[in-house]
């Protein structure tokens, strides 16, 4: 679990984050570089991973110790298997709607949407799955890595 402070920080450089991330006008020449970096959206890297989701990296390394900080792209239809993560993981909803489950059976039709500003904390060590339905969906994650992620269904 983080300190009041670590959360207080994580939940600073999220807030930021998100604020860049809608930010479409900014002029590069108006800003000091050694005061602030940003990317505009065109400029955001999406990579695509497997299970119908894209992420981009925005701050930190998920695969190692320390903050990170990343956006989630659920594309329709697709829904990840139960698991569980090491850490919390703060997690907020910045479009479309996020459907969240509970528990290691699979059960798709059980999940409960959380739409566009919605704010949802995943406990460490407790199994969850989560995902798209009918529309695309963006998410910004912020934790404590490493961000690994451990299959939990009940077969």
């Amino acid at each position: 679990m983080l300190s009041s402070s670590a959360l207080r920080r994580l939940m600073q450089v999220a807030v930021a984050i998100a604020m860049f991330a809608w930010l479409g006008s900014i002029r590069a020449g108006d800003l000091n570089p050694a005061a602030l970096a940003f990317k505009l959206p065109k400029q955001i890297e999406w990579k695509e991973g497997n299970g119908g989701a894209a992420t981009a990296n925005m701050a930190g390394d998920p695969s190692k110790p320390g903050l990170y900080v990343y956006l989630n792209k659920w594309h329709p239809h697709h829904m990840s298997r139960p698991h569980f993560h090491p850490n919390d993981r703060f997690i907020y909803v910045i479009s479309g709607t996020w459907w969240v489950g509970t528990g290691s059976k699979y059960d798709p039709d059980s999940t409960v949407a959380m739409p566009a500003g919605s704010f949802v904390t995943h406990f460490g060590k407790q199994i969850h799955y989560d995902g798209a339905k009918d529309e695309e969906c963006i998410l910004e994650i912020v934790g404590e890595g490493p961000a690994t992620s451990t299959p939990a269904e009940a077969k």
